[in-house]
């Protein structure tokens, strides 16, 4: 993405957040009031948040999310939105909080705050199993990203070619049905379907990415320090005394901080 276009995605959203209901000089005291935690995610993300077969949002996302509102005393209410205008609806006042596998970088932090990090994923390249392509191959083929994701974003840098879809579901599936040649994604959620989901990918190695991870964290508005500090405590609480743990465990299989 080029630097222009990173500059109209924060001002598009300083815009979106000068439209929304005006903020209080900190939210917390109204959720408390409210008695509820709105908290938002694709729910096209699994095992992290999807929609089971009772149309109920599950997973890693909205189990945390629903332990840290417990823990400051209020119910949580999910919201399932598009990945690409979640931090609009944030900033809109539309929910409270992304809890949703946000990567937290720079250009994000100028427009939100983050809770956490609540865990740690890297960048990866899958493509079908058996398949000779490698990395140097991509900028002659199809790629496919998350629409919003950094993932997309560091996709376009490299000069390839992408189509974009909504959800994990979707791009893993375009890429089983050859509609695109690779996919470039977090590690995680595809490891495990390769492990639990019998998914036939491979992971080609992406020159400079060994040992490097992504943080990821819970973003709010900027300006709610009582809220940040409360929902801190309540992550951090959570992970001192195994619930966090557990949690992770169901969903994902094992820690991941």
């Amino acid at each position: 993405m080029t630097s222009i276009l990173k500059l109209a995605v924060v001002m598009g959203s300083l815009t979106l957040a000068s439209m929304g209901a005006p903020a209080q000089a900190d939210e917390l005291e109204a959720i408390k009031e409210k008695g509820v935690l709105r908290i938002a995610m694709s729910g096209a993300y699994p095992p992290f948040n999807f929609v089971d077969q009772e149309n109920k949002v599950v997973g890693f996302d909205p189990a945390i999310g629903e332990e840290i509102a417990k823990r400051i005393g209020v119910n949580v209410e999910v919201v399932t939105t598009a990945w690409d205008g979640i931090i609009g609806g944030l900033l809109a006042n539309k929910f409270d909080a992304i809890v949703g596998s946000m990567s937290i970088t720079d250009e994000r932090k100028e427009v939100v705050d983050f809770v956490g990090p609540y865990y740690t994923t890297a960048r990866a390249i899958f493509v079908k199993e058996g398949s000779t392509v490698t990395f140097d191959q991509l900028k002659d083929l199809t790629i496919g990203a998350t629409l919003g994701e950094t993932h997309e974003q560091w996709a376009r840098e490299q000069g390839w070619n992408i189509r974009t879809y909504k959800g994990l579901p979707e791009l893993m599936l375009e890429l089983e049905n050859g509609r695109v040649d690779a996919i470039v994604t977090d590690n995680i959620p595809v490891m495990l379907a390769i492990k639990t989901d019998g998914r036939k990918f491979a992971e080609i190695e992406i020159p400079g990415n060994k040992g490097v991870s992504d943080l990821v964290g819970i973003a709010i508005r900027k300006n709610n320090p009582d809220l940040h500090k409360a929902m801190q405590e309540a992550l951090d609480a959570m992970q001192a005394d195994g619930t966090y743990l557990a949690i992770a465990e169901k969903w994902v299989g094992g820690d991941i901080r």
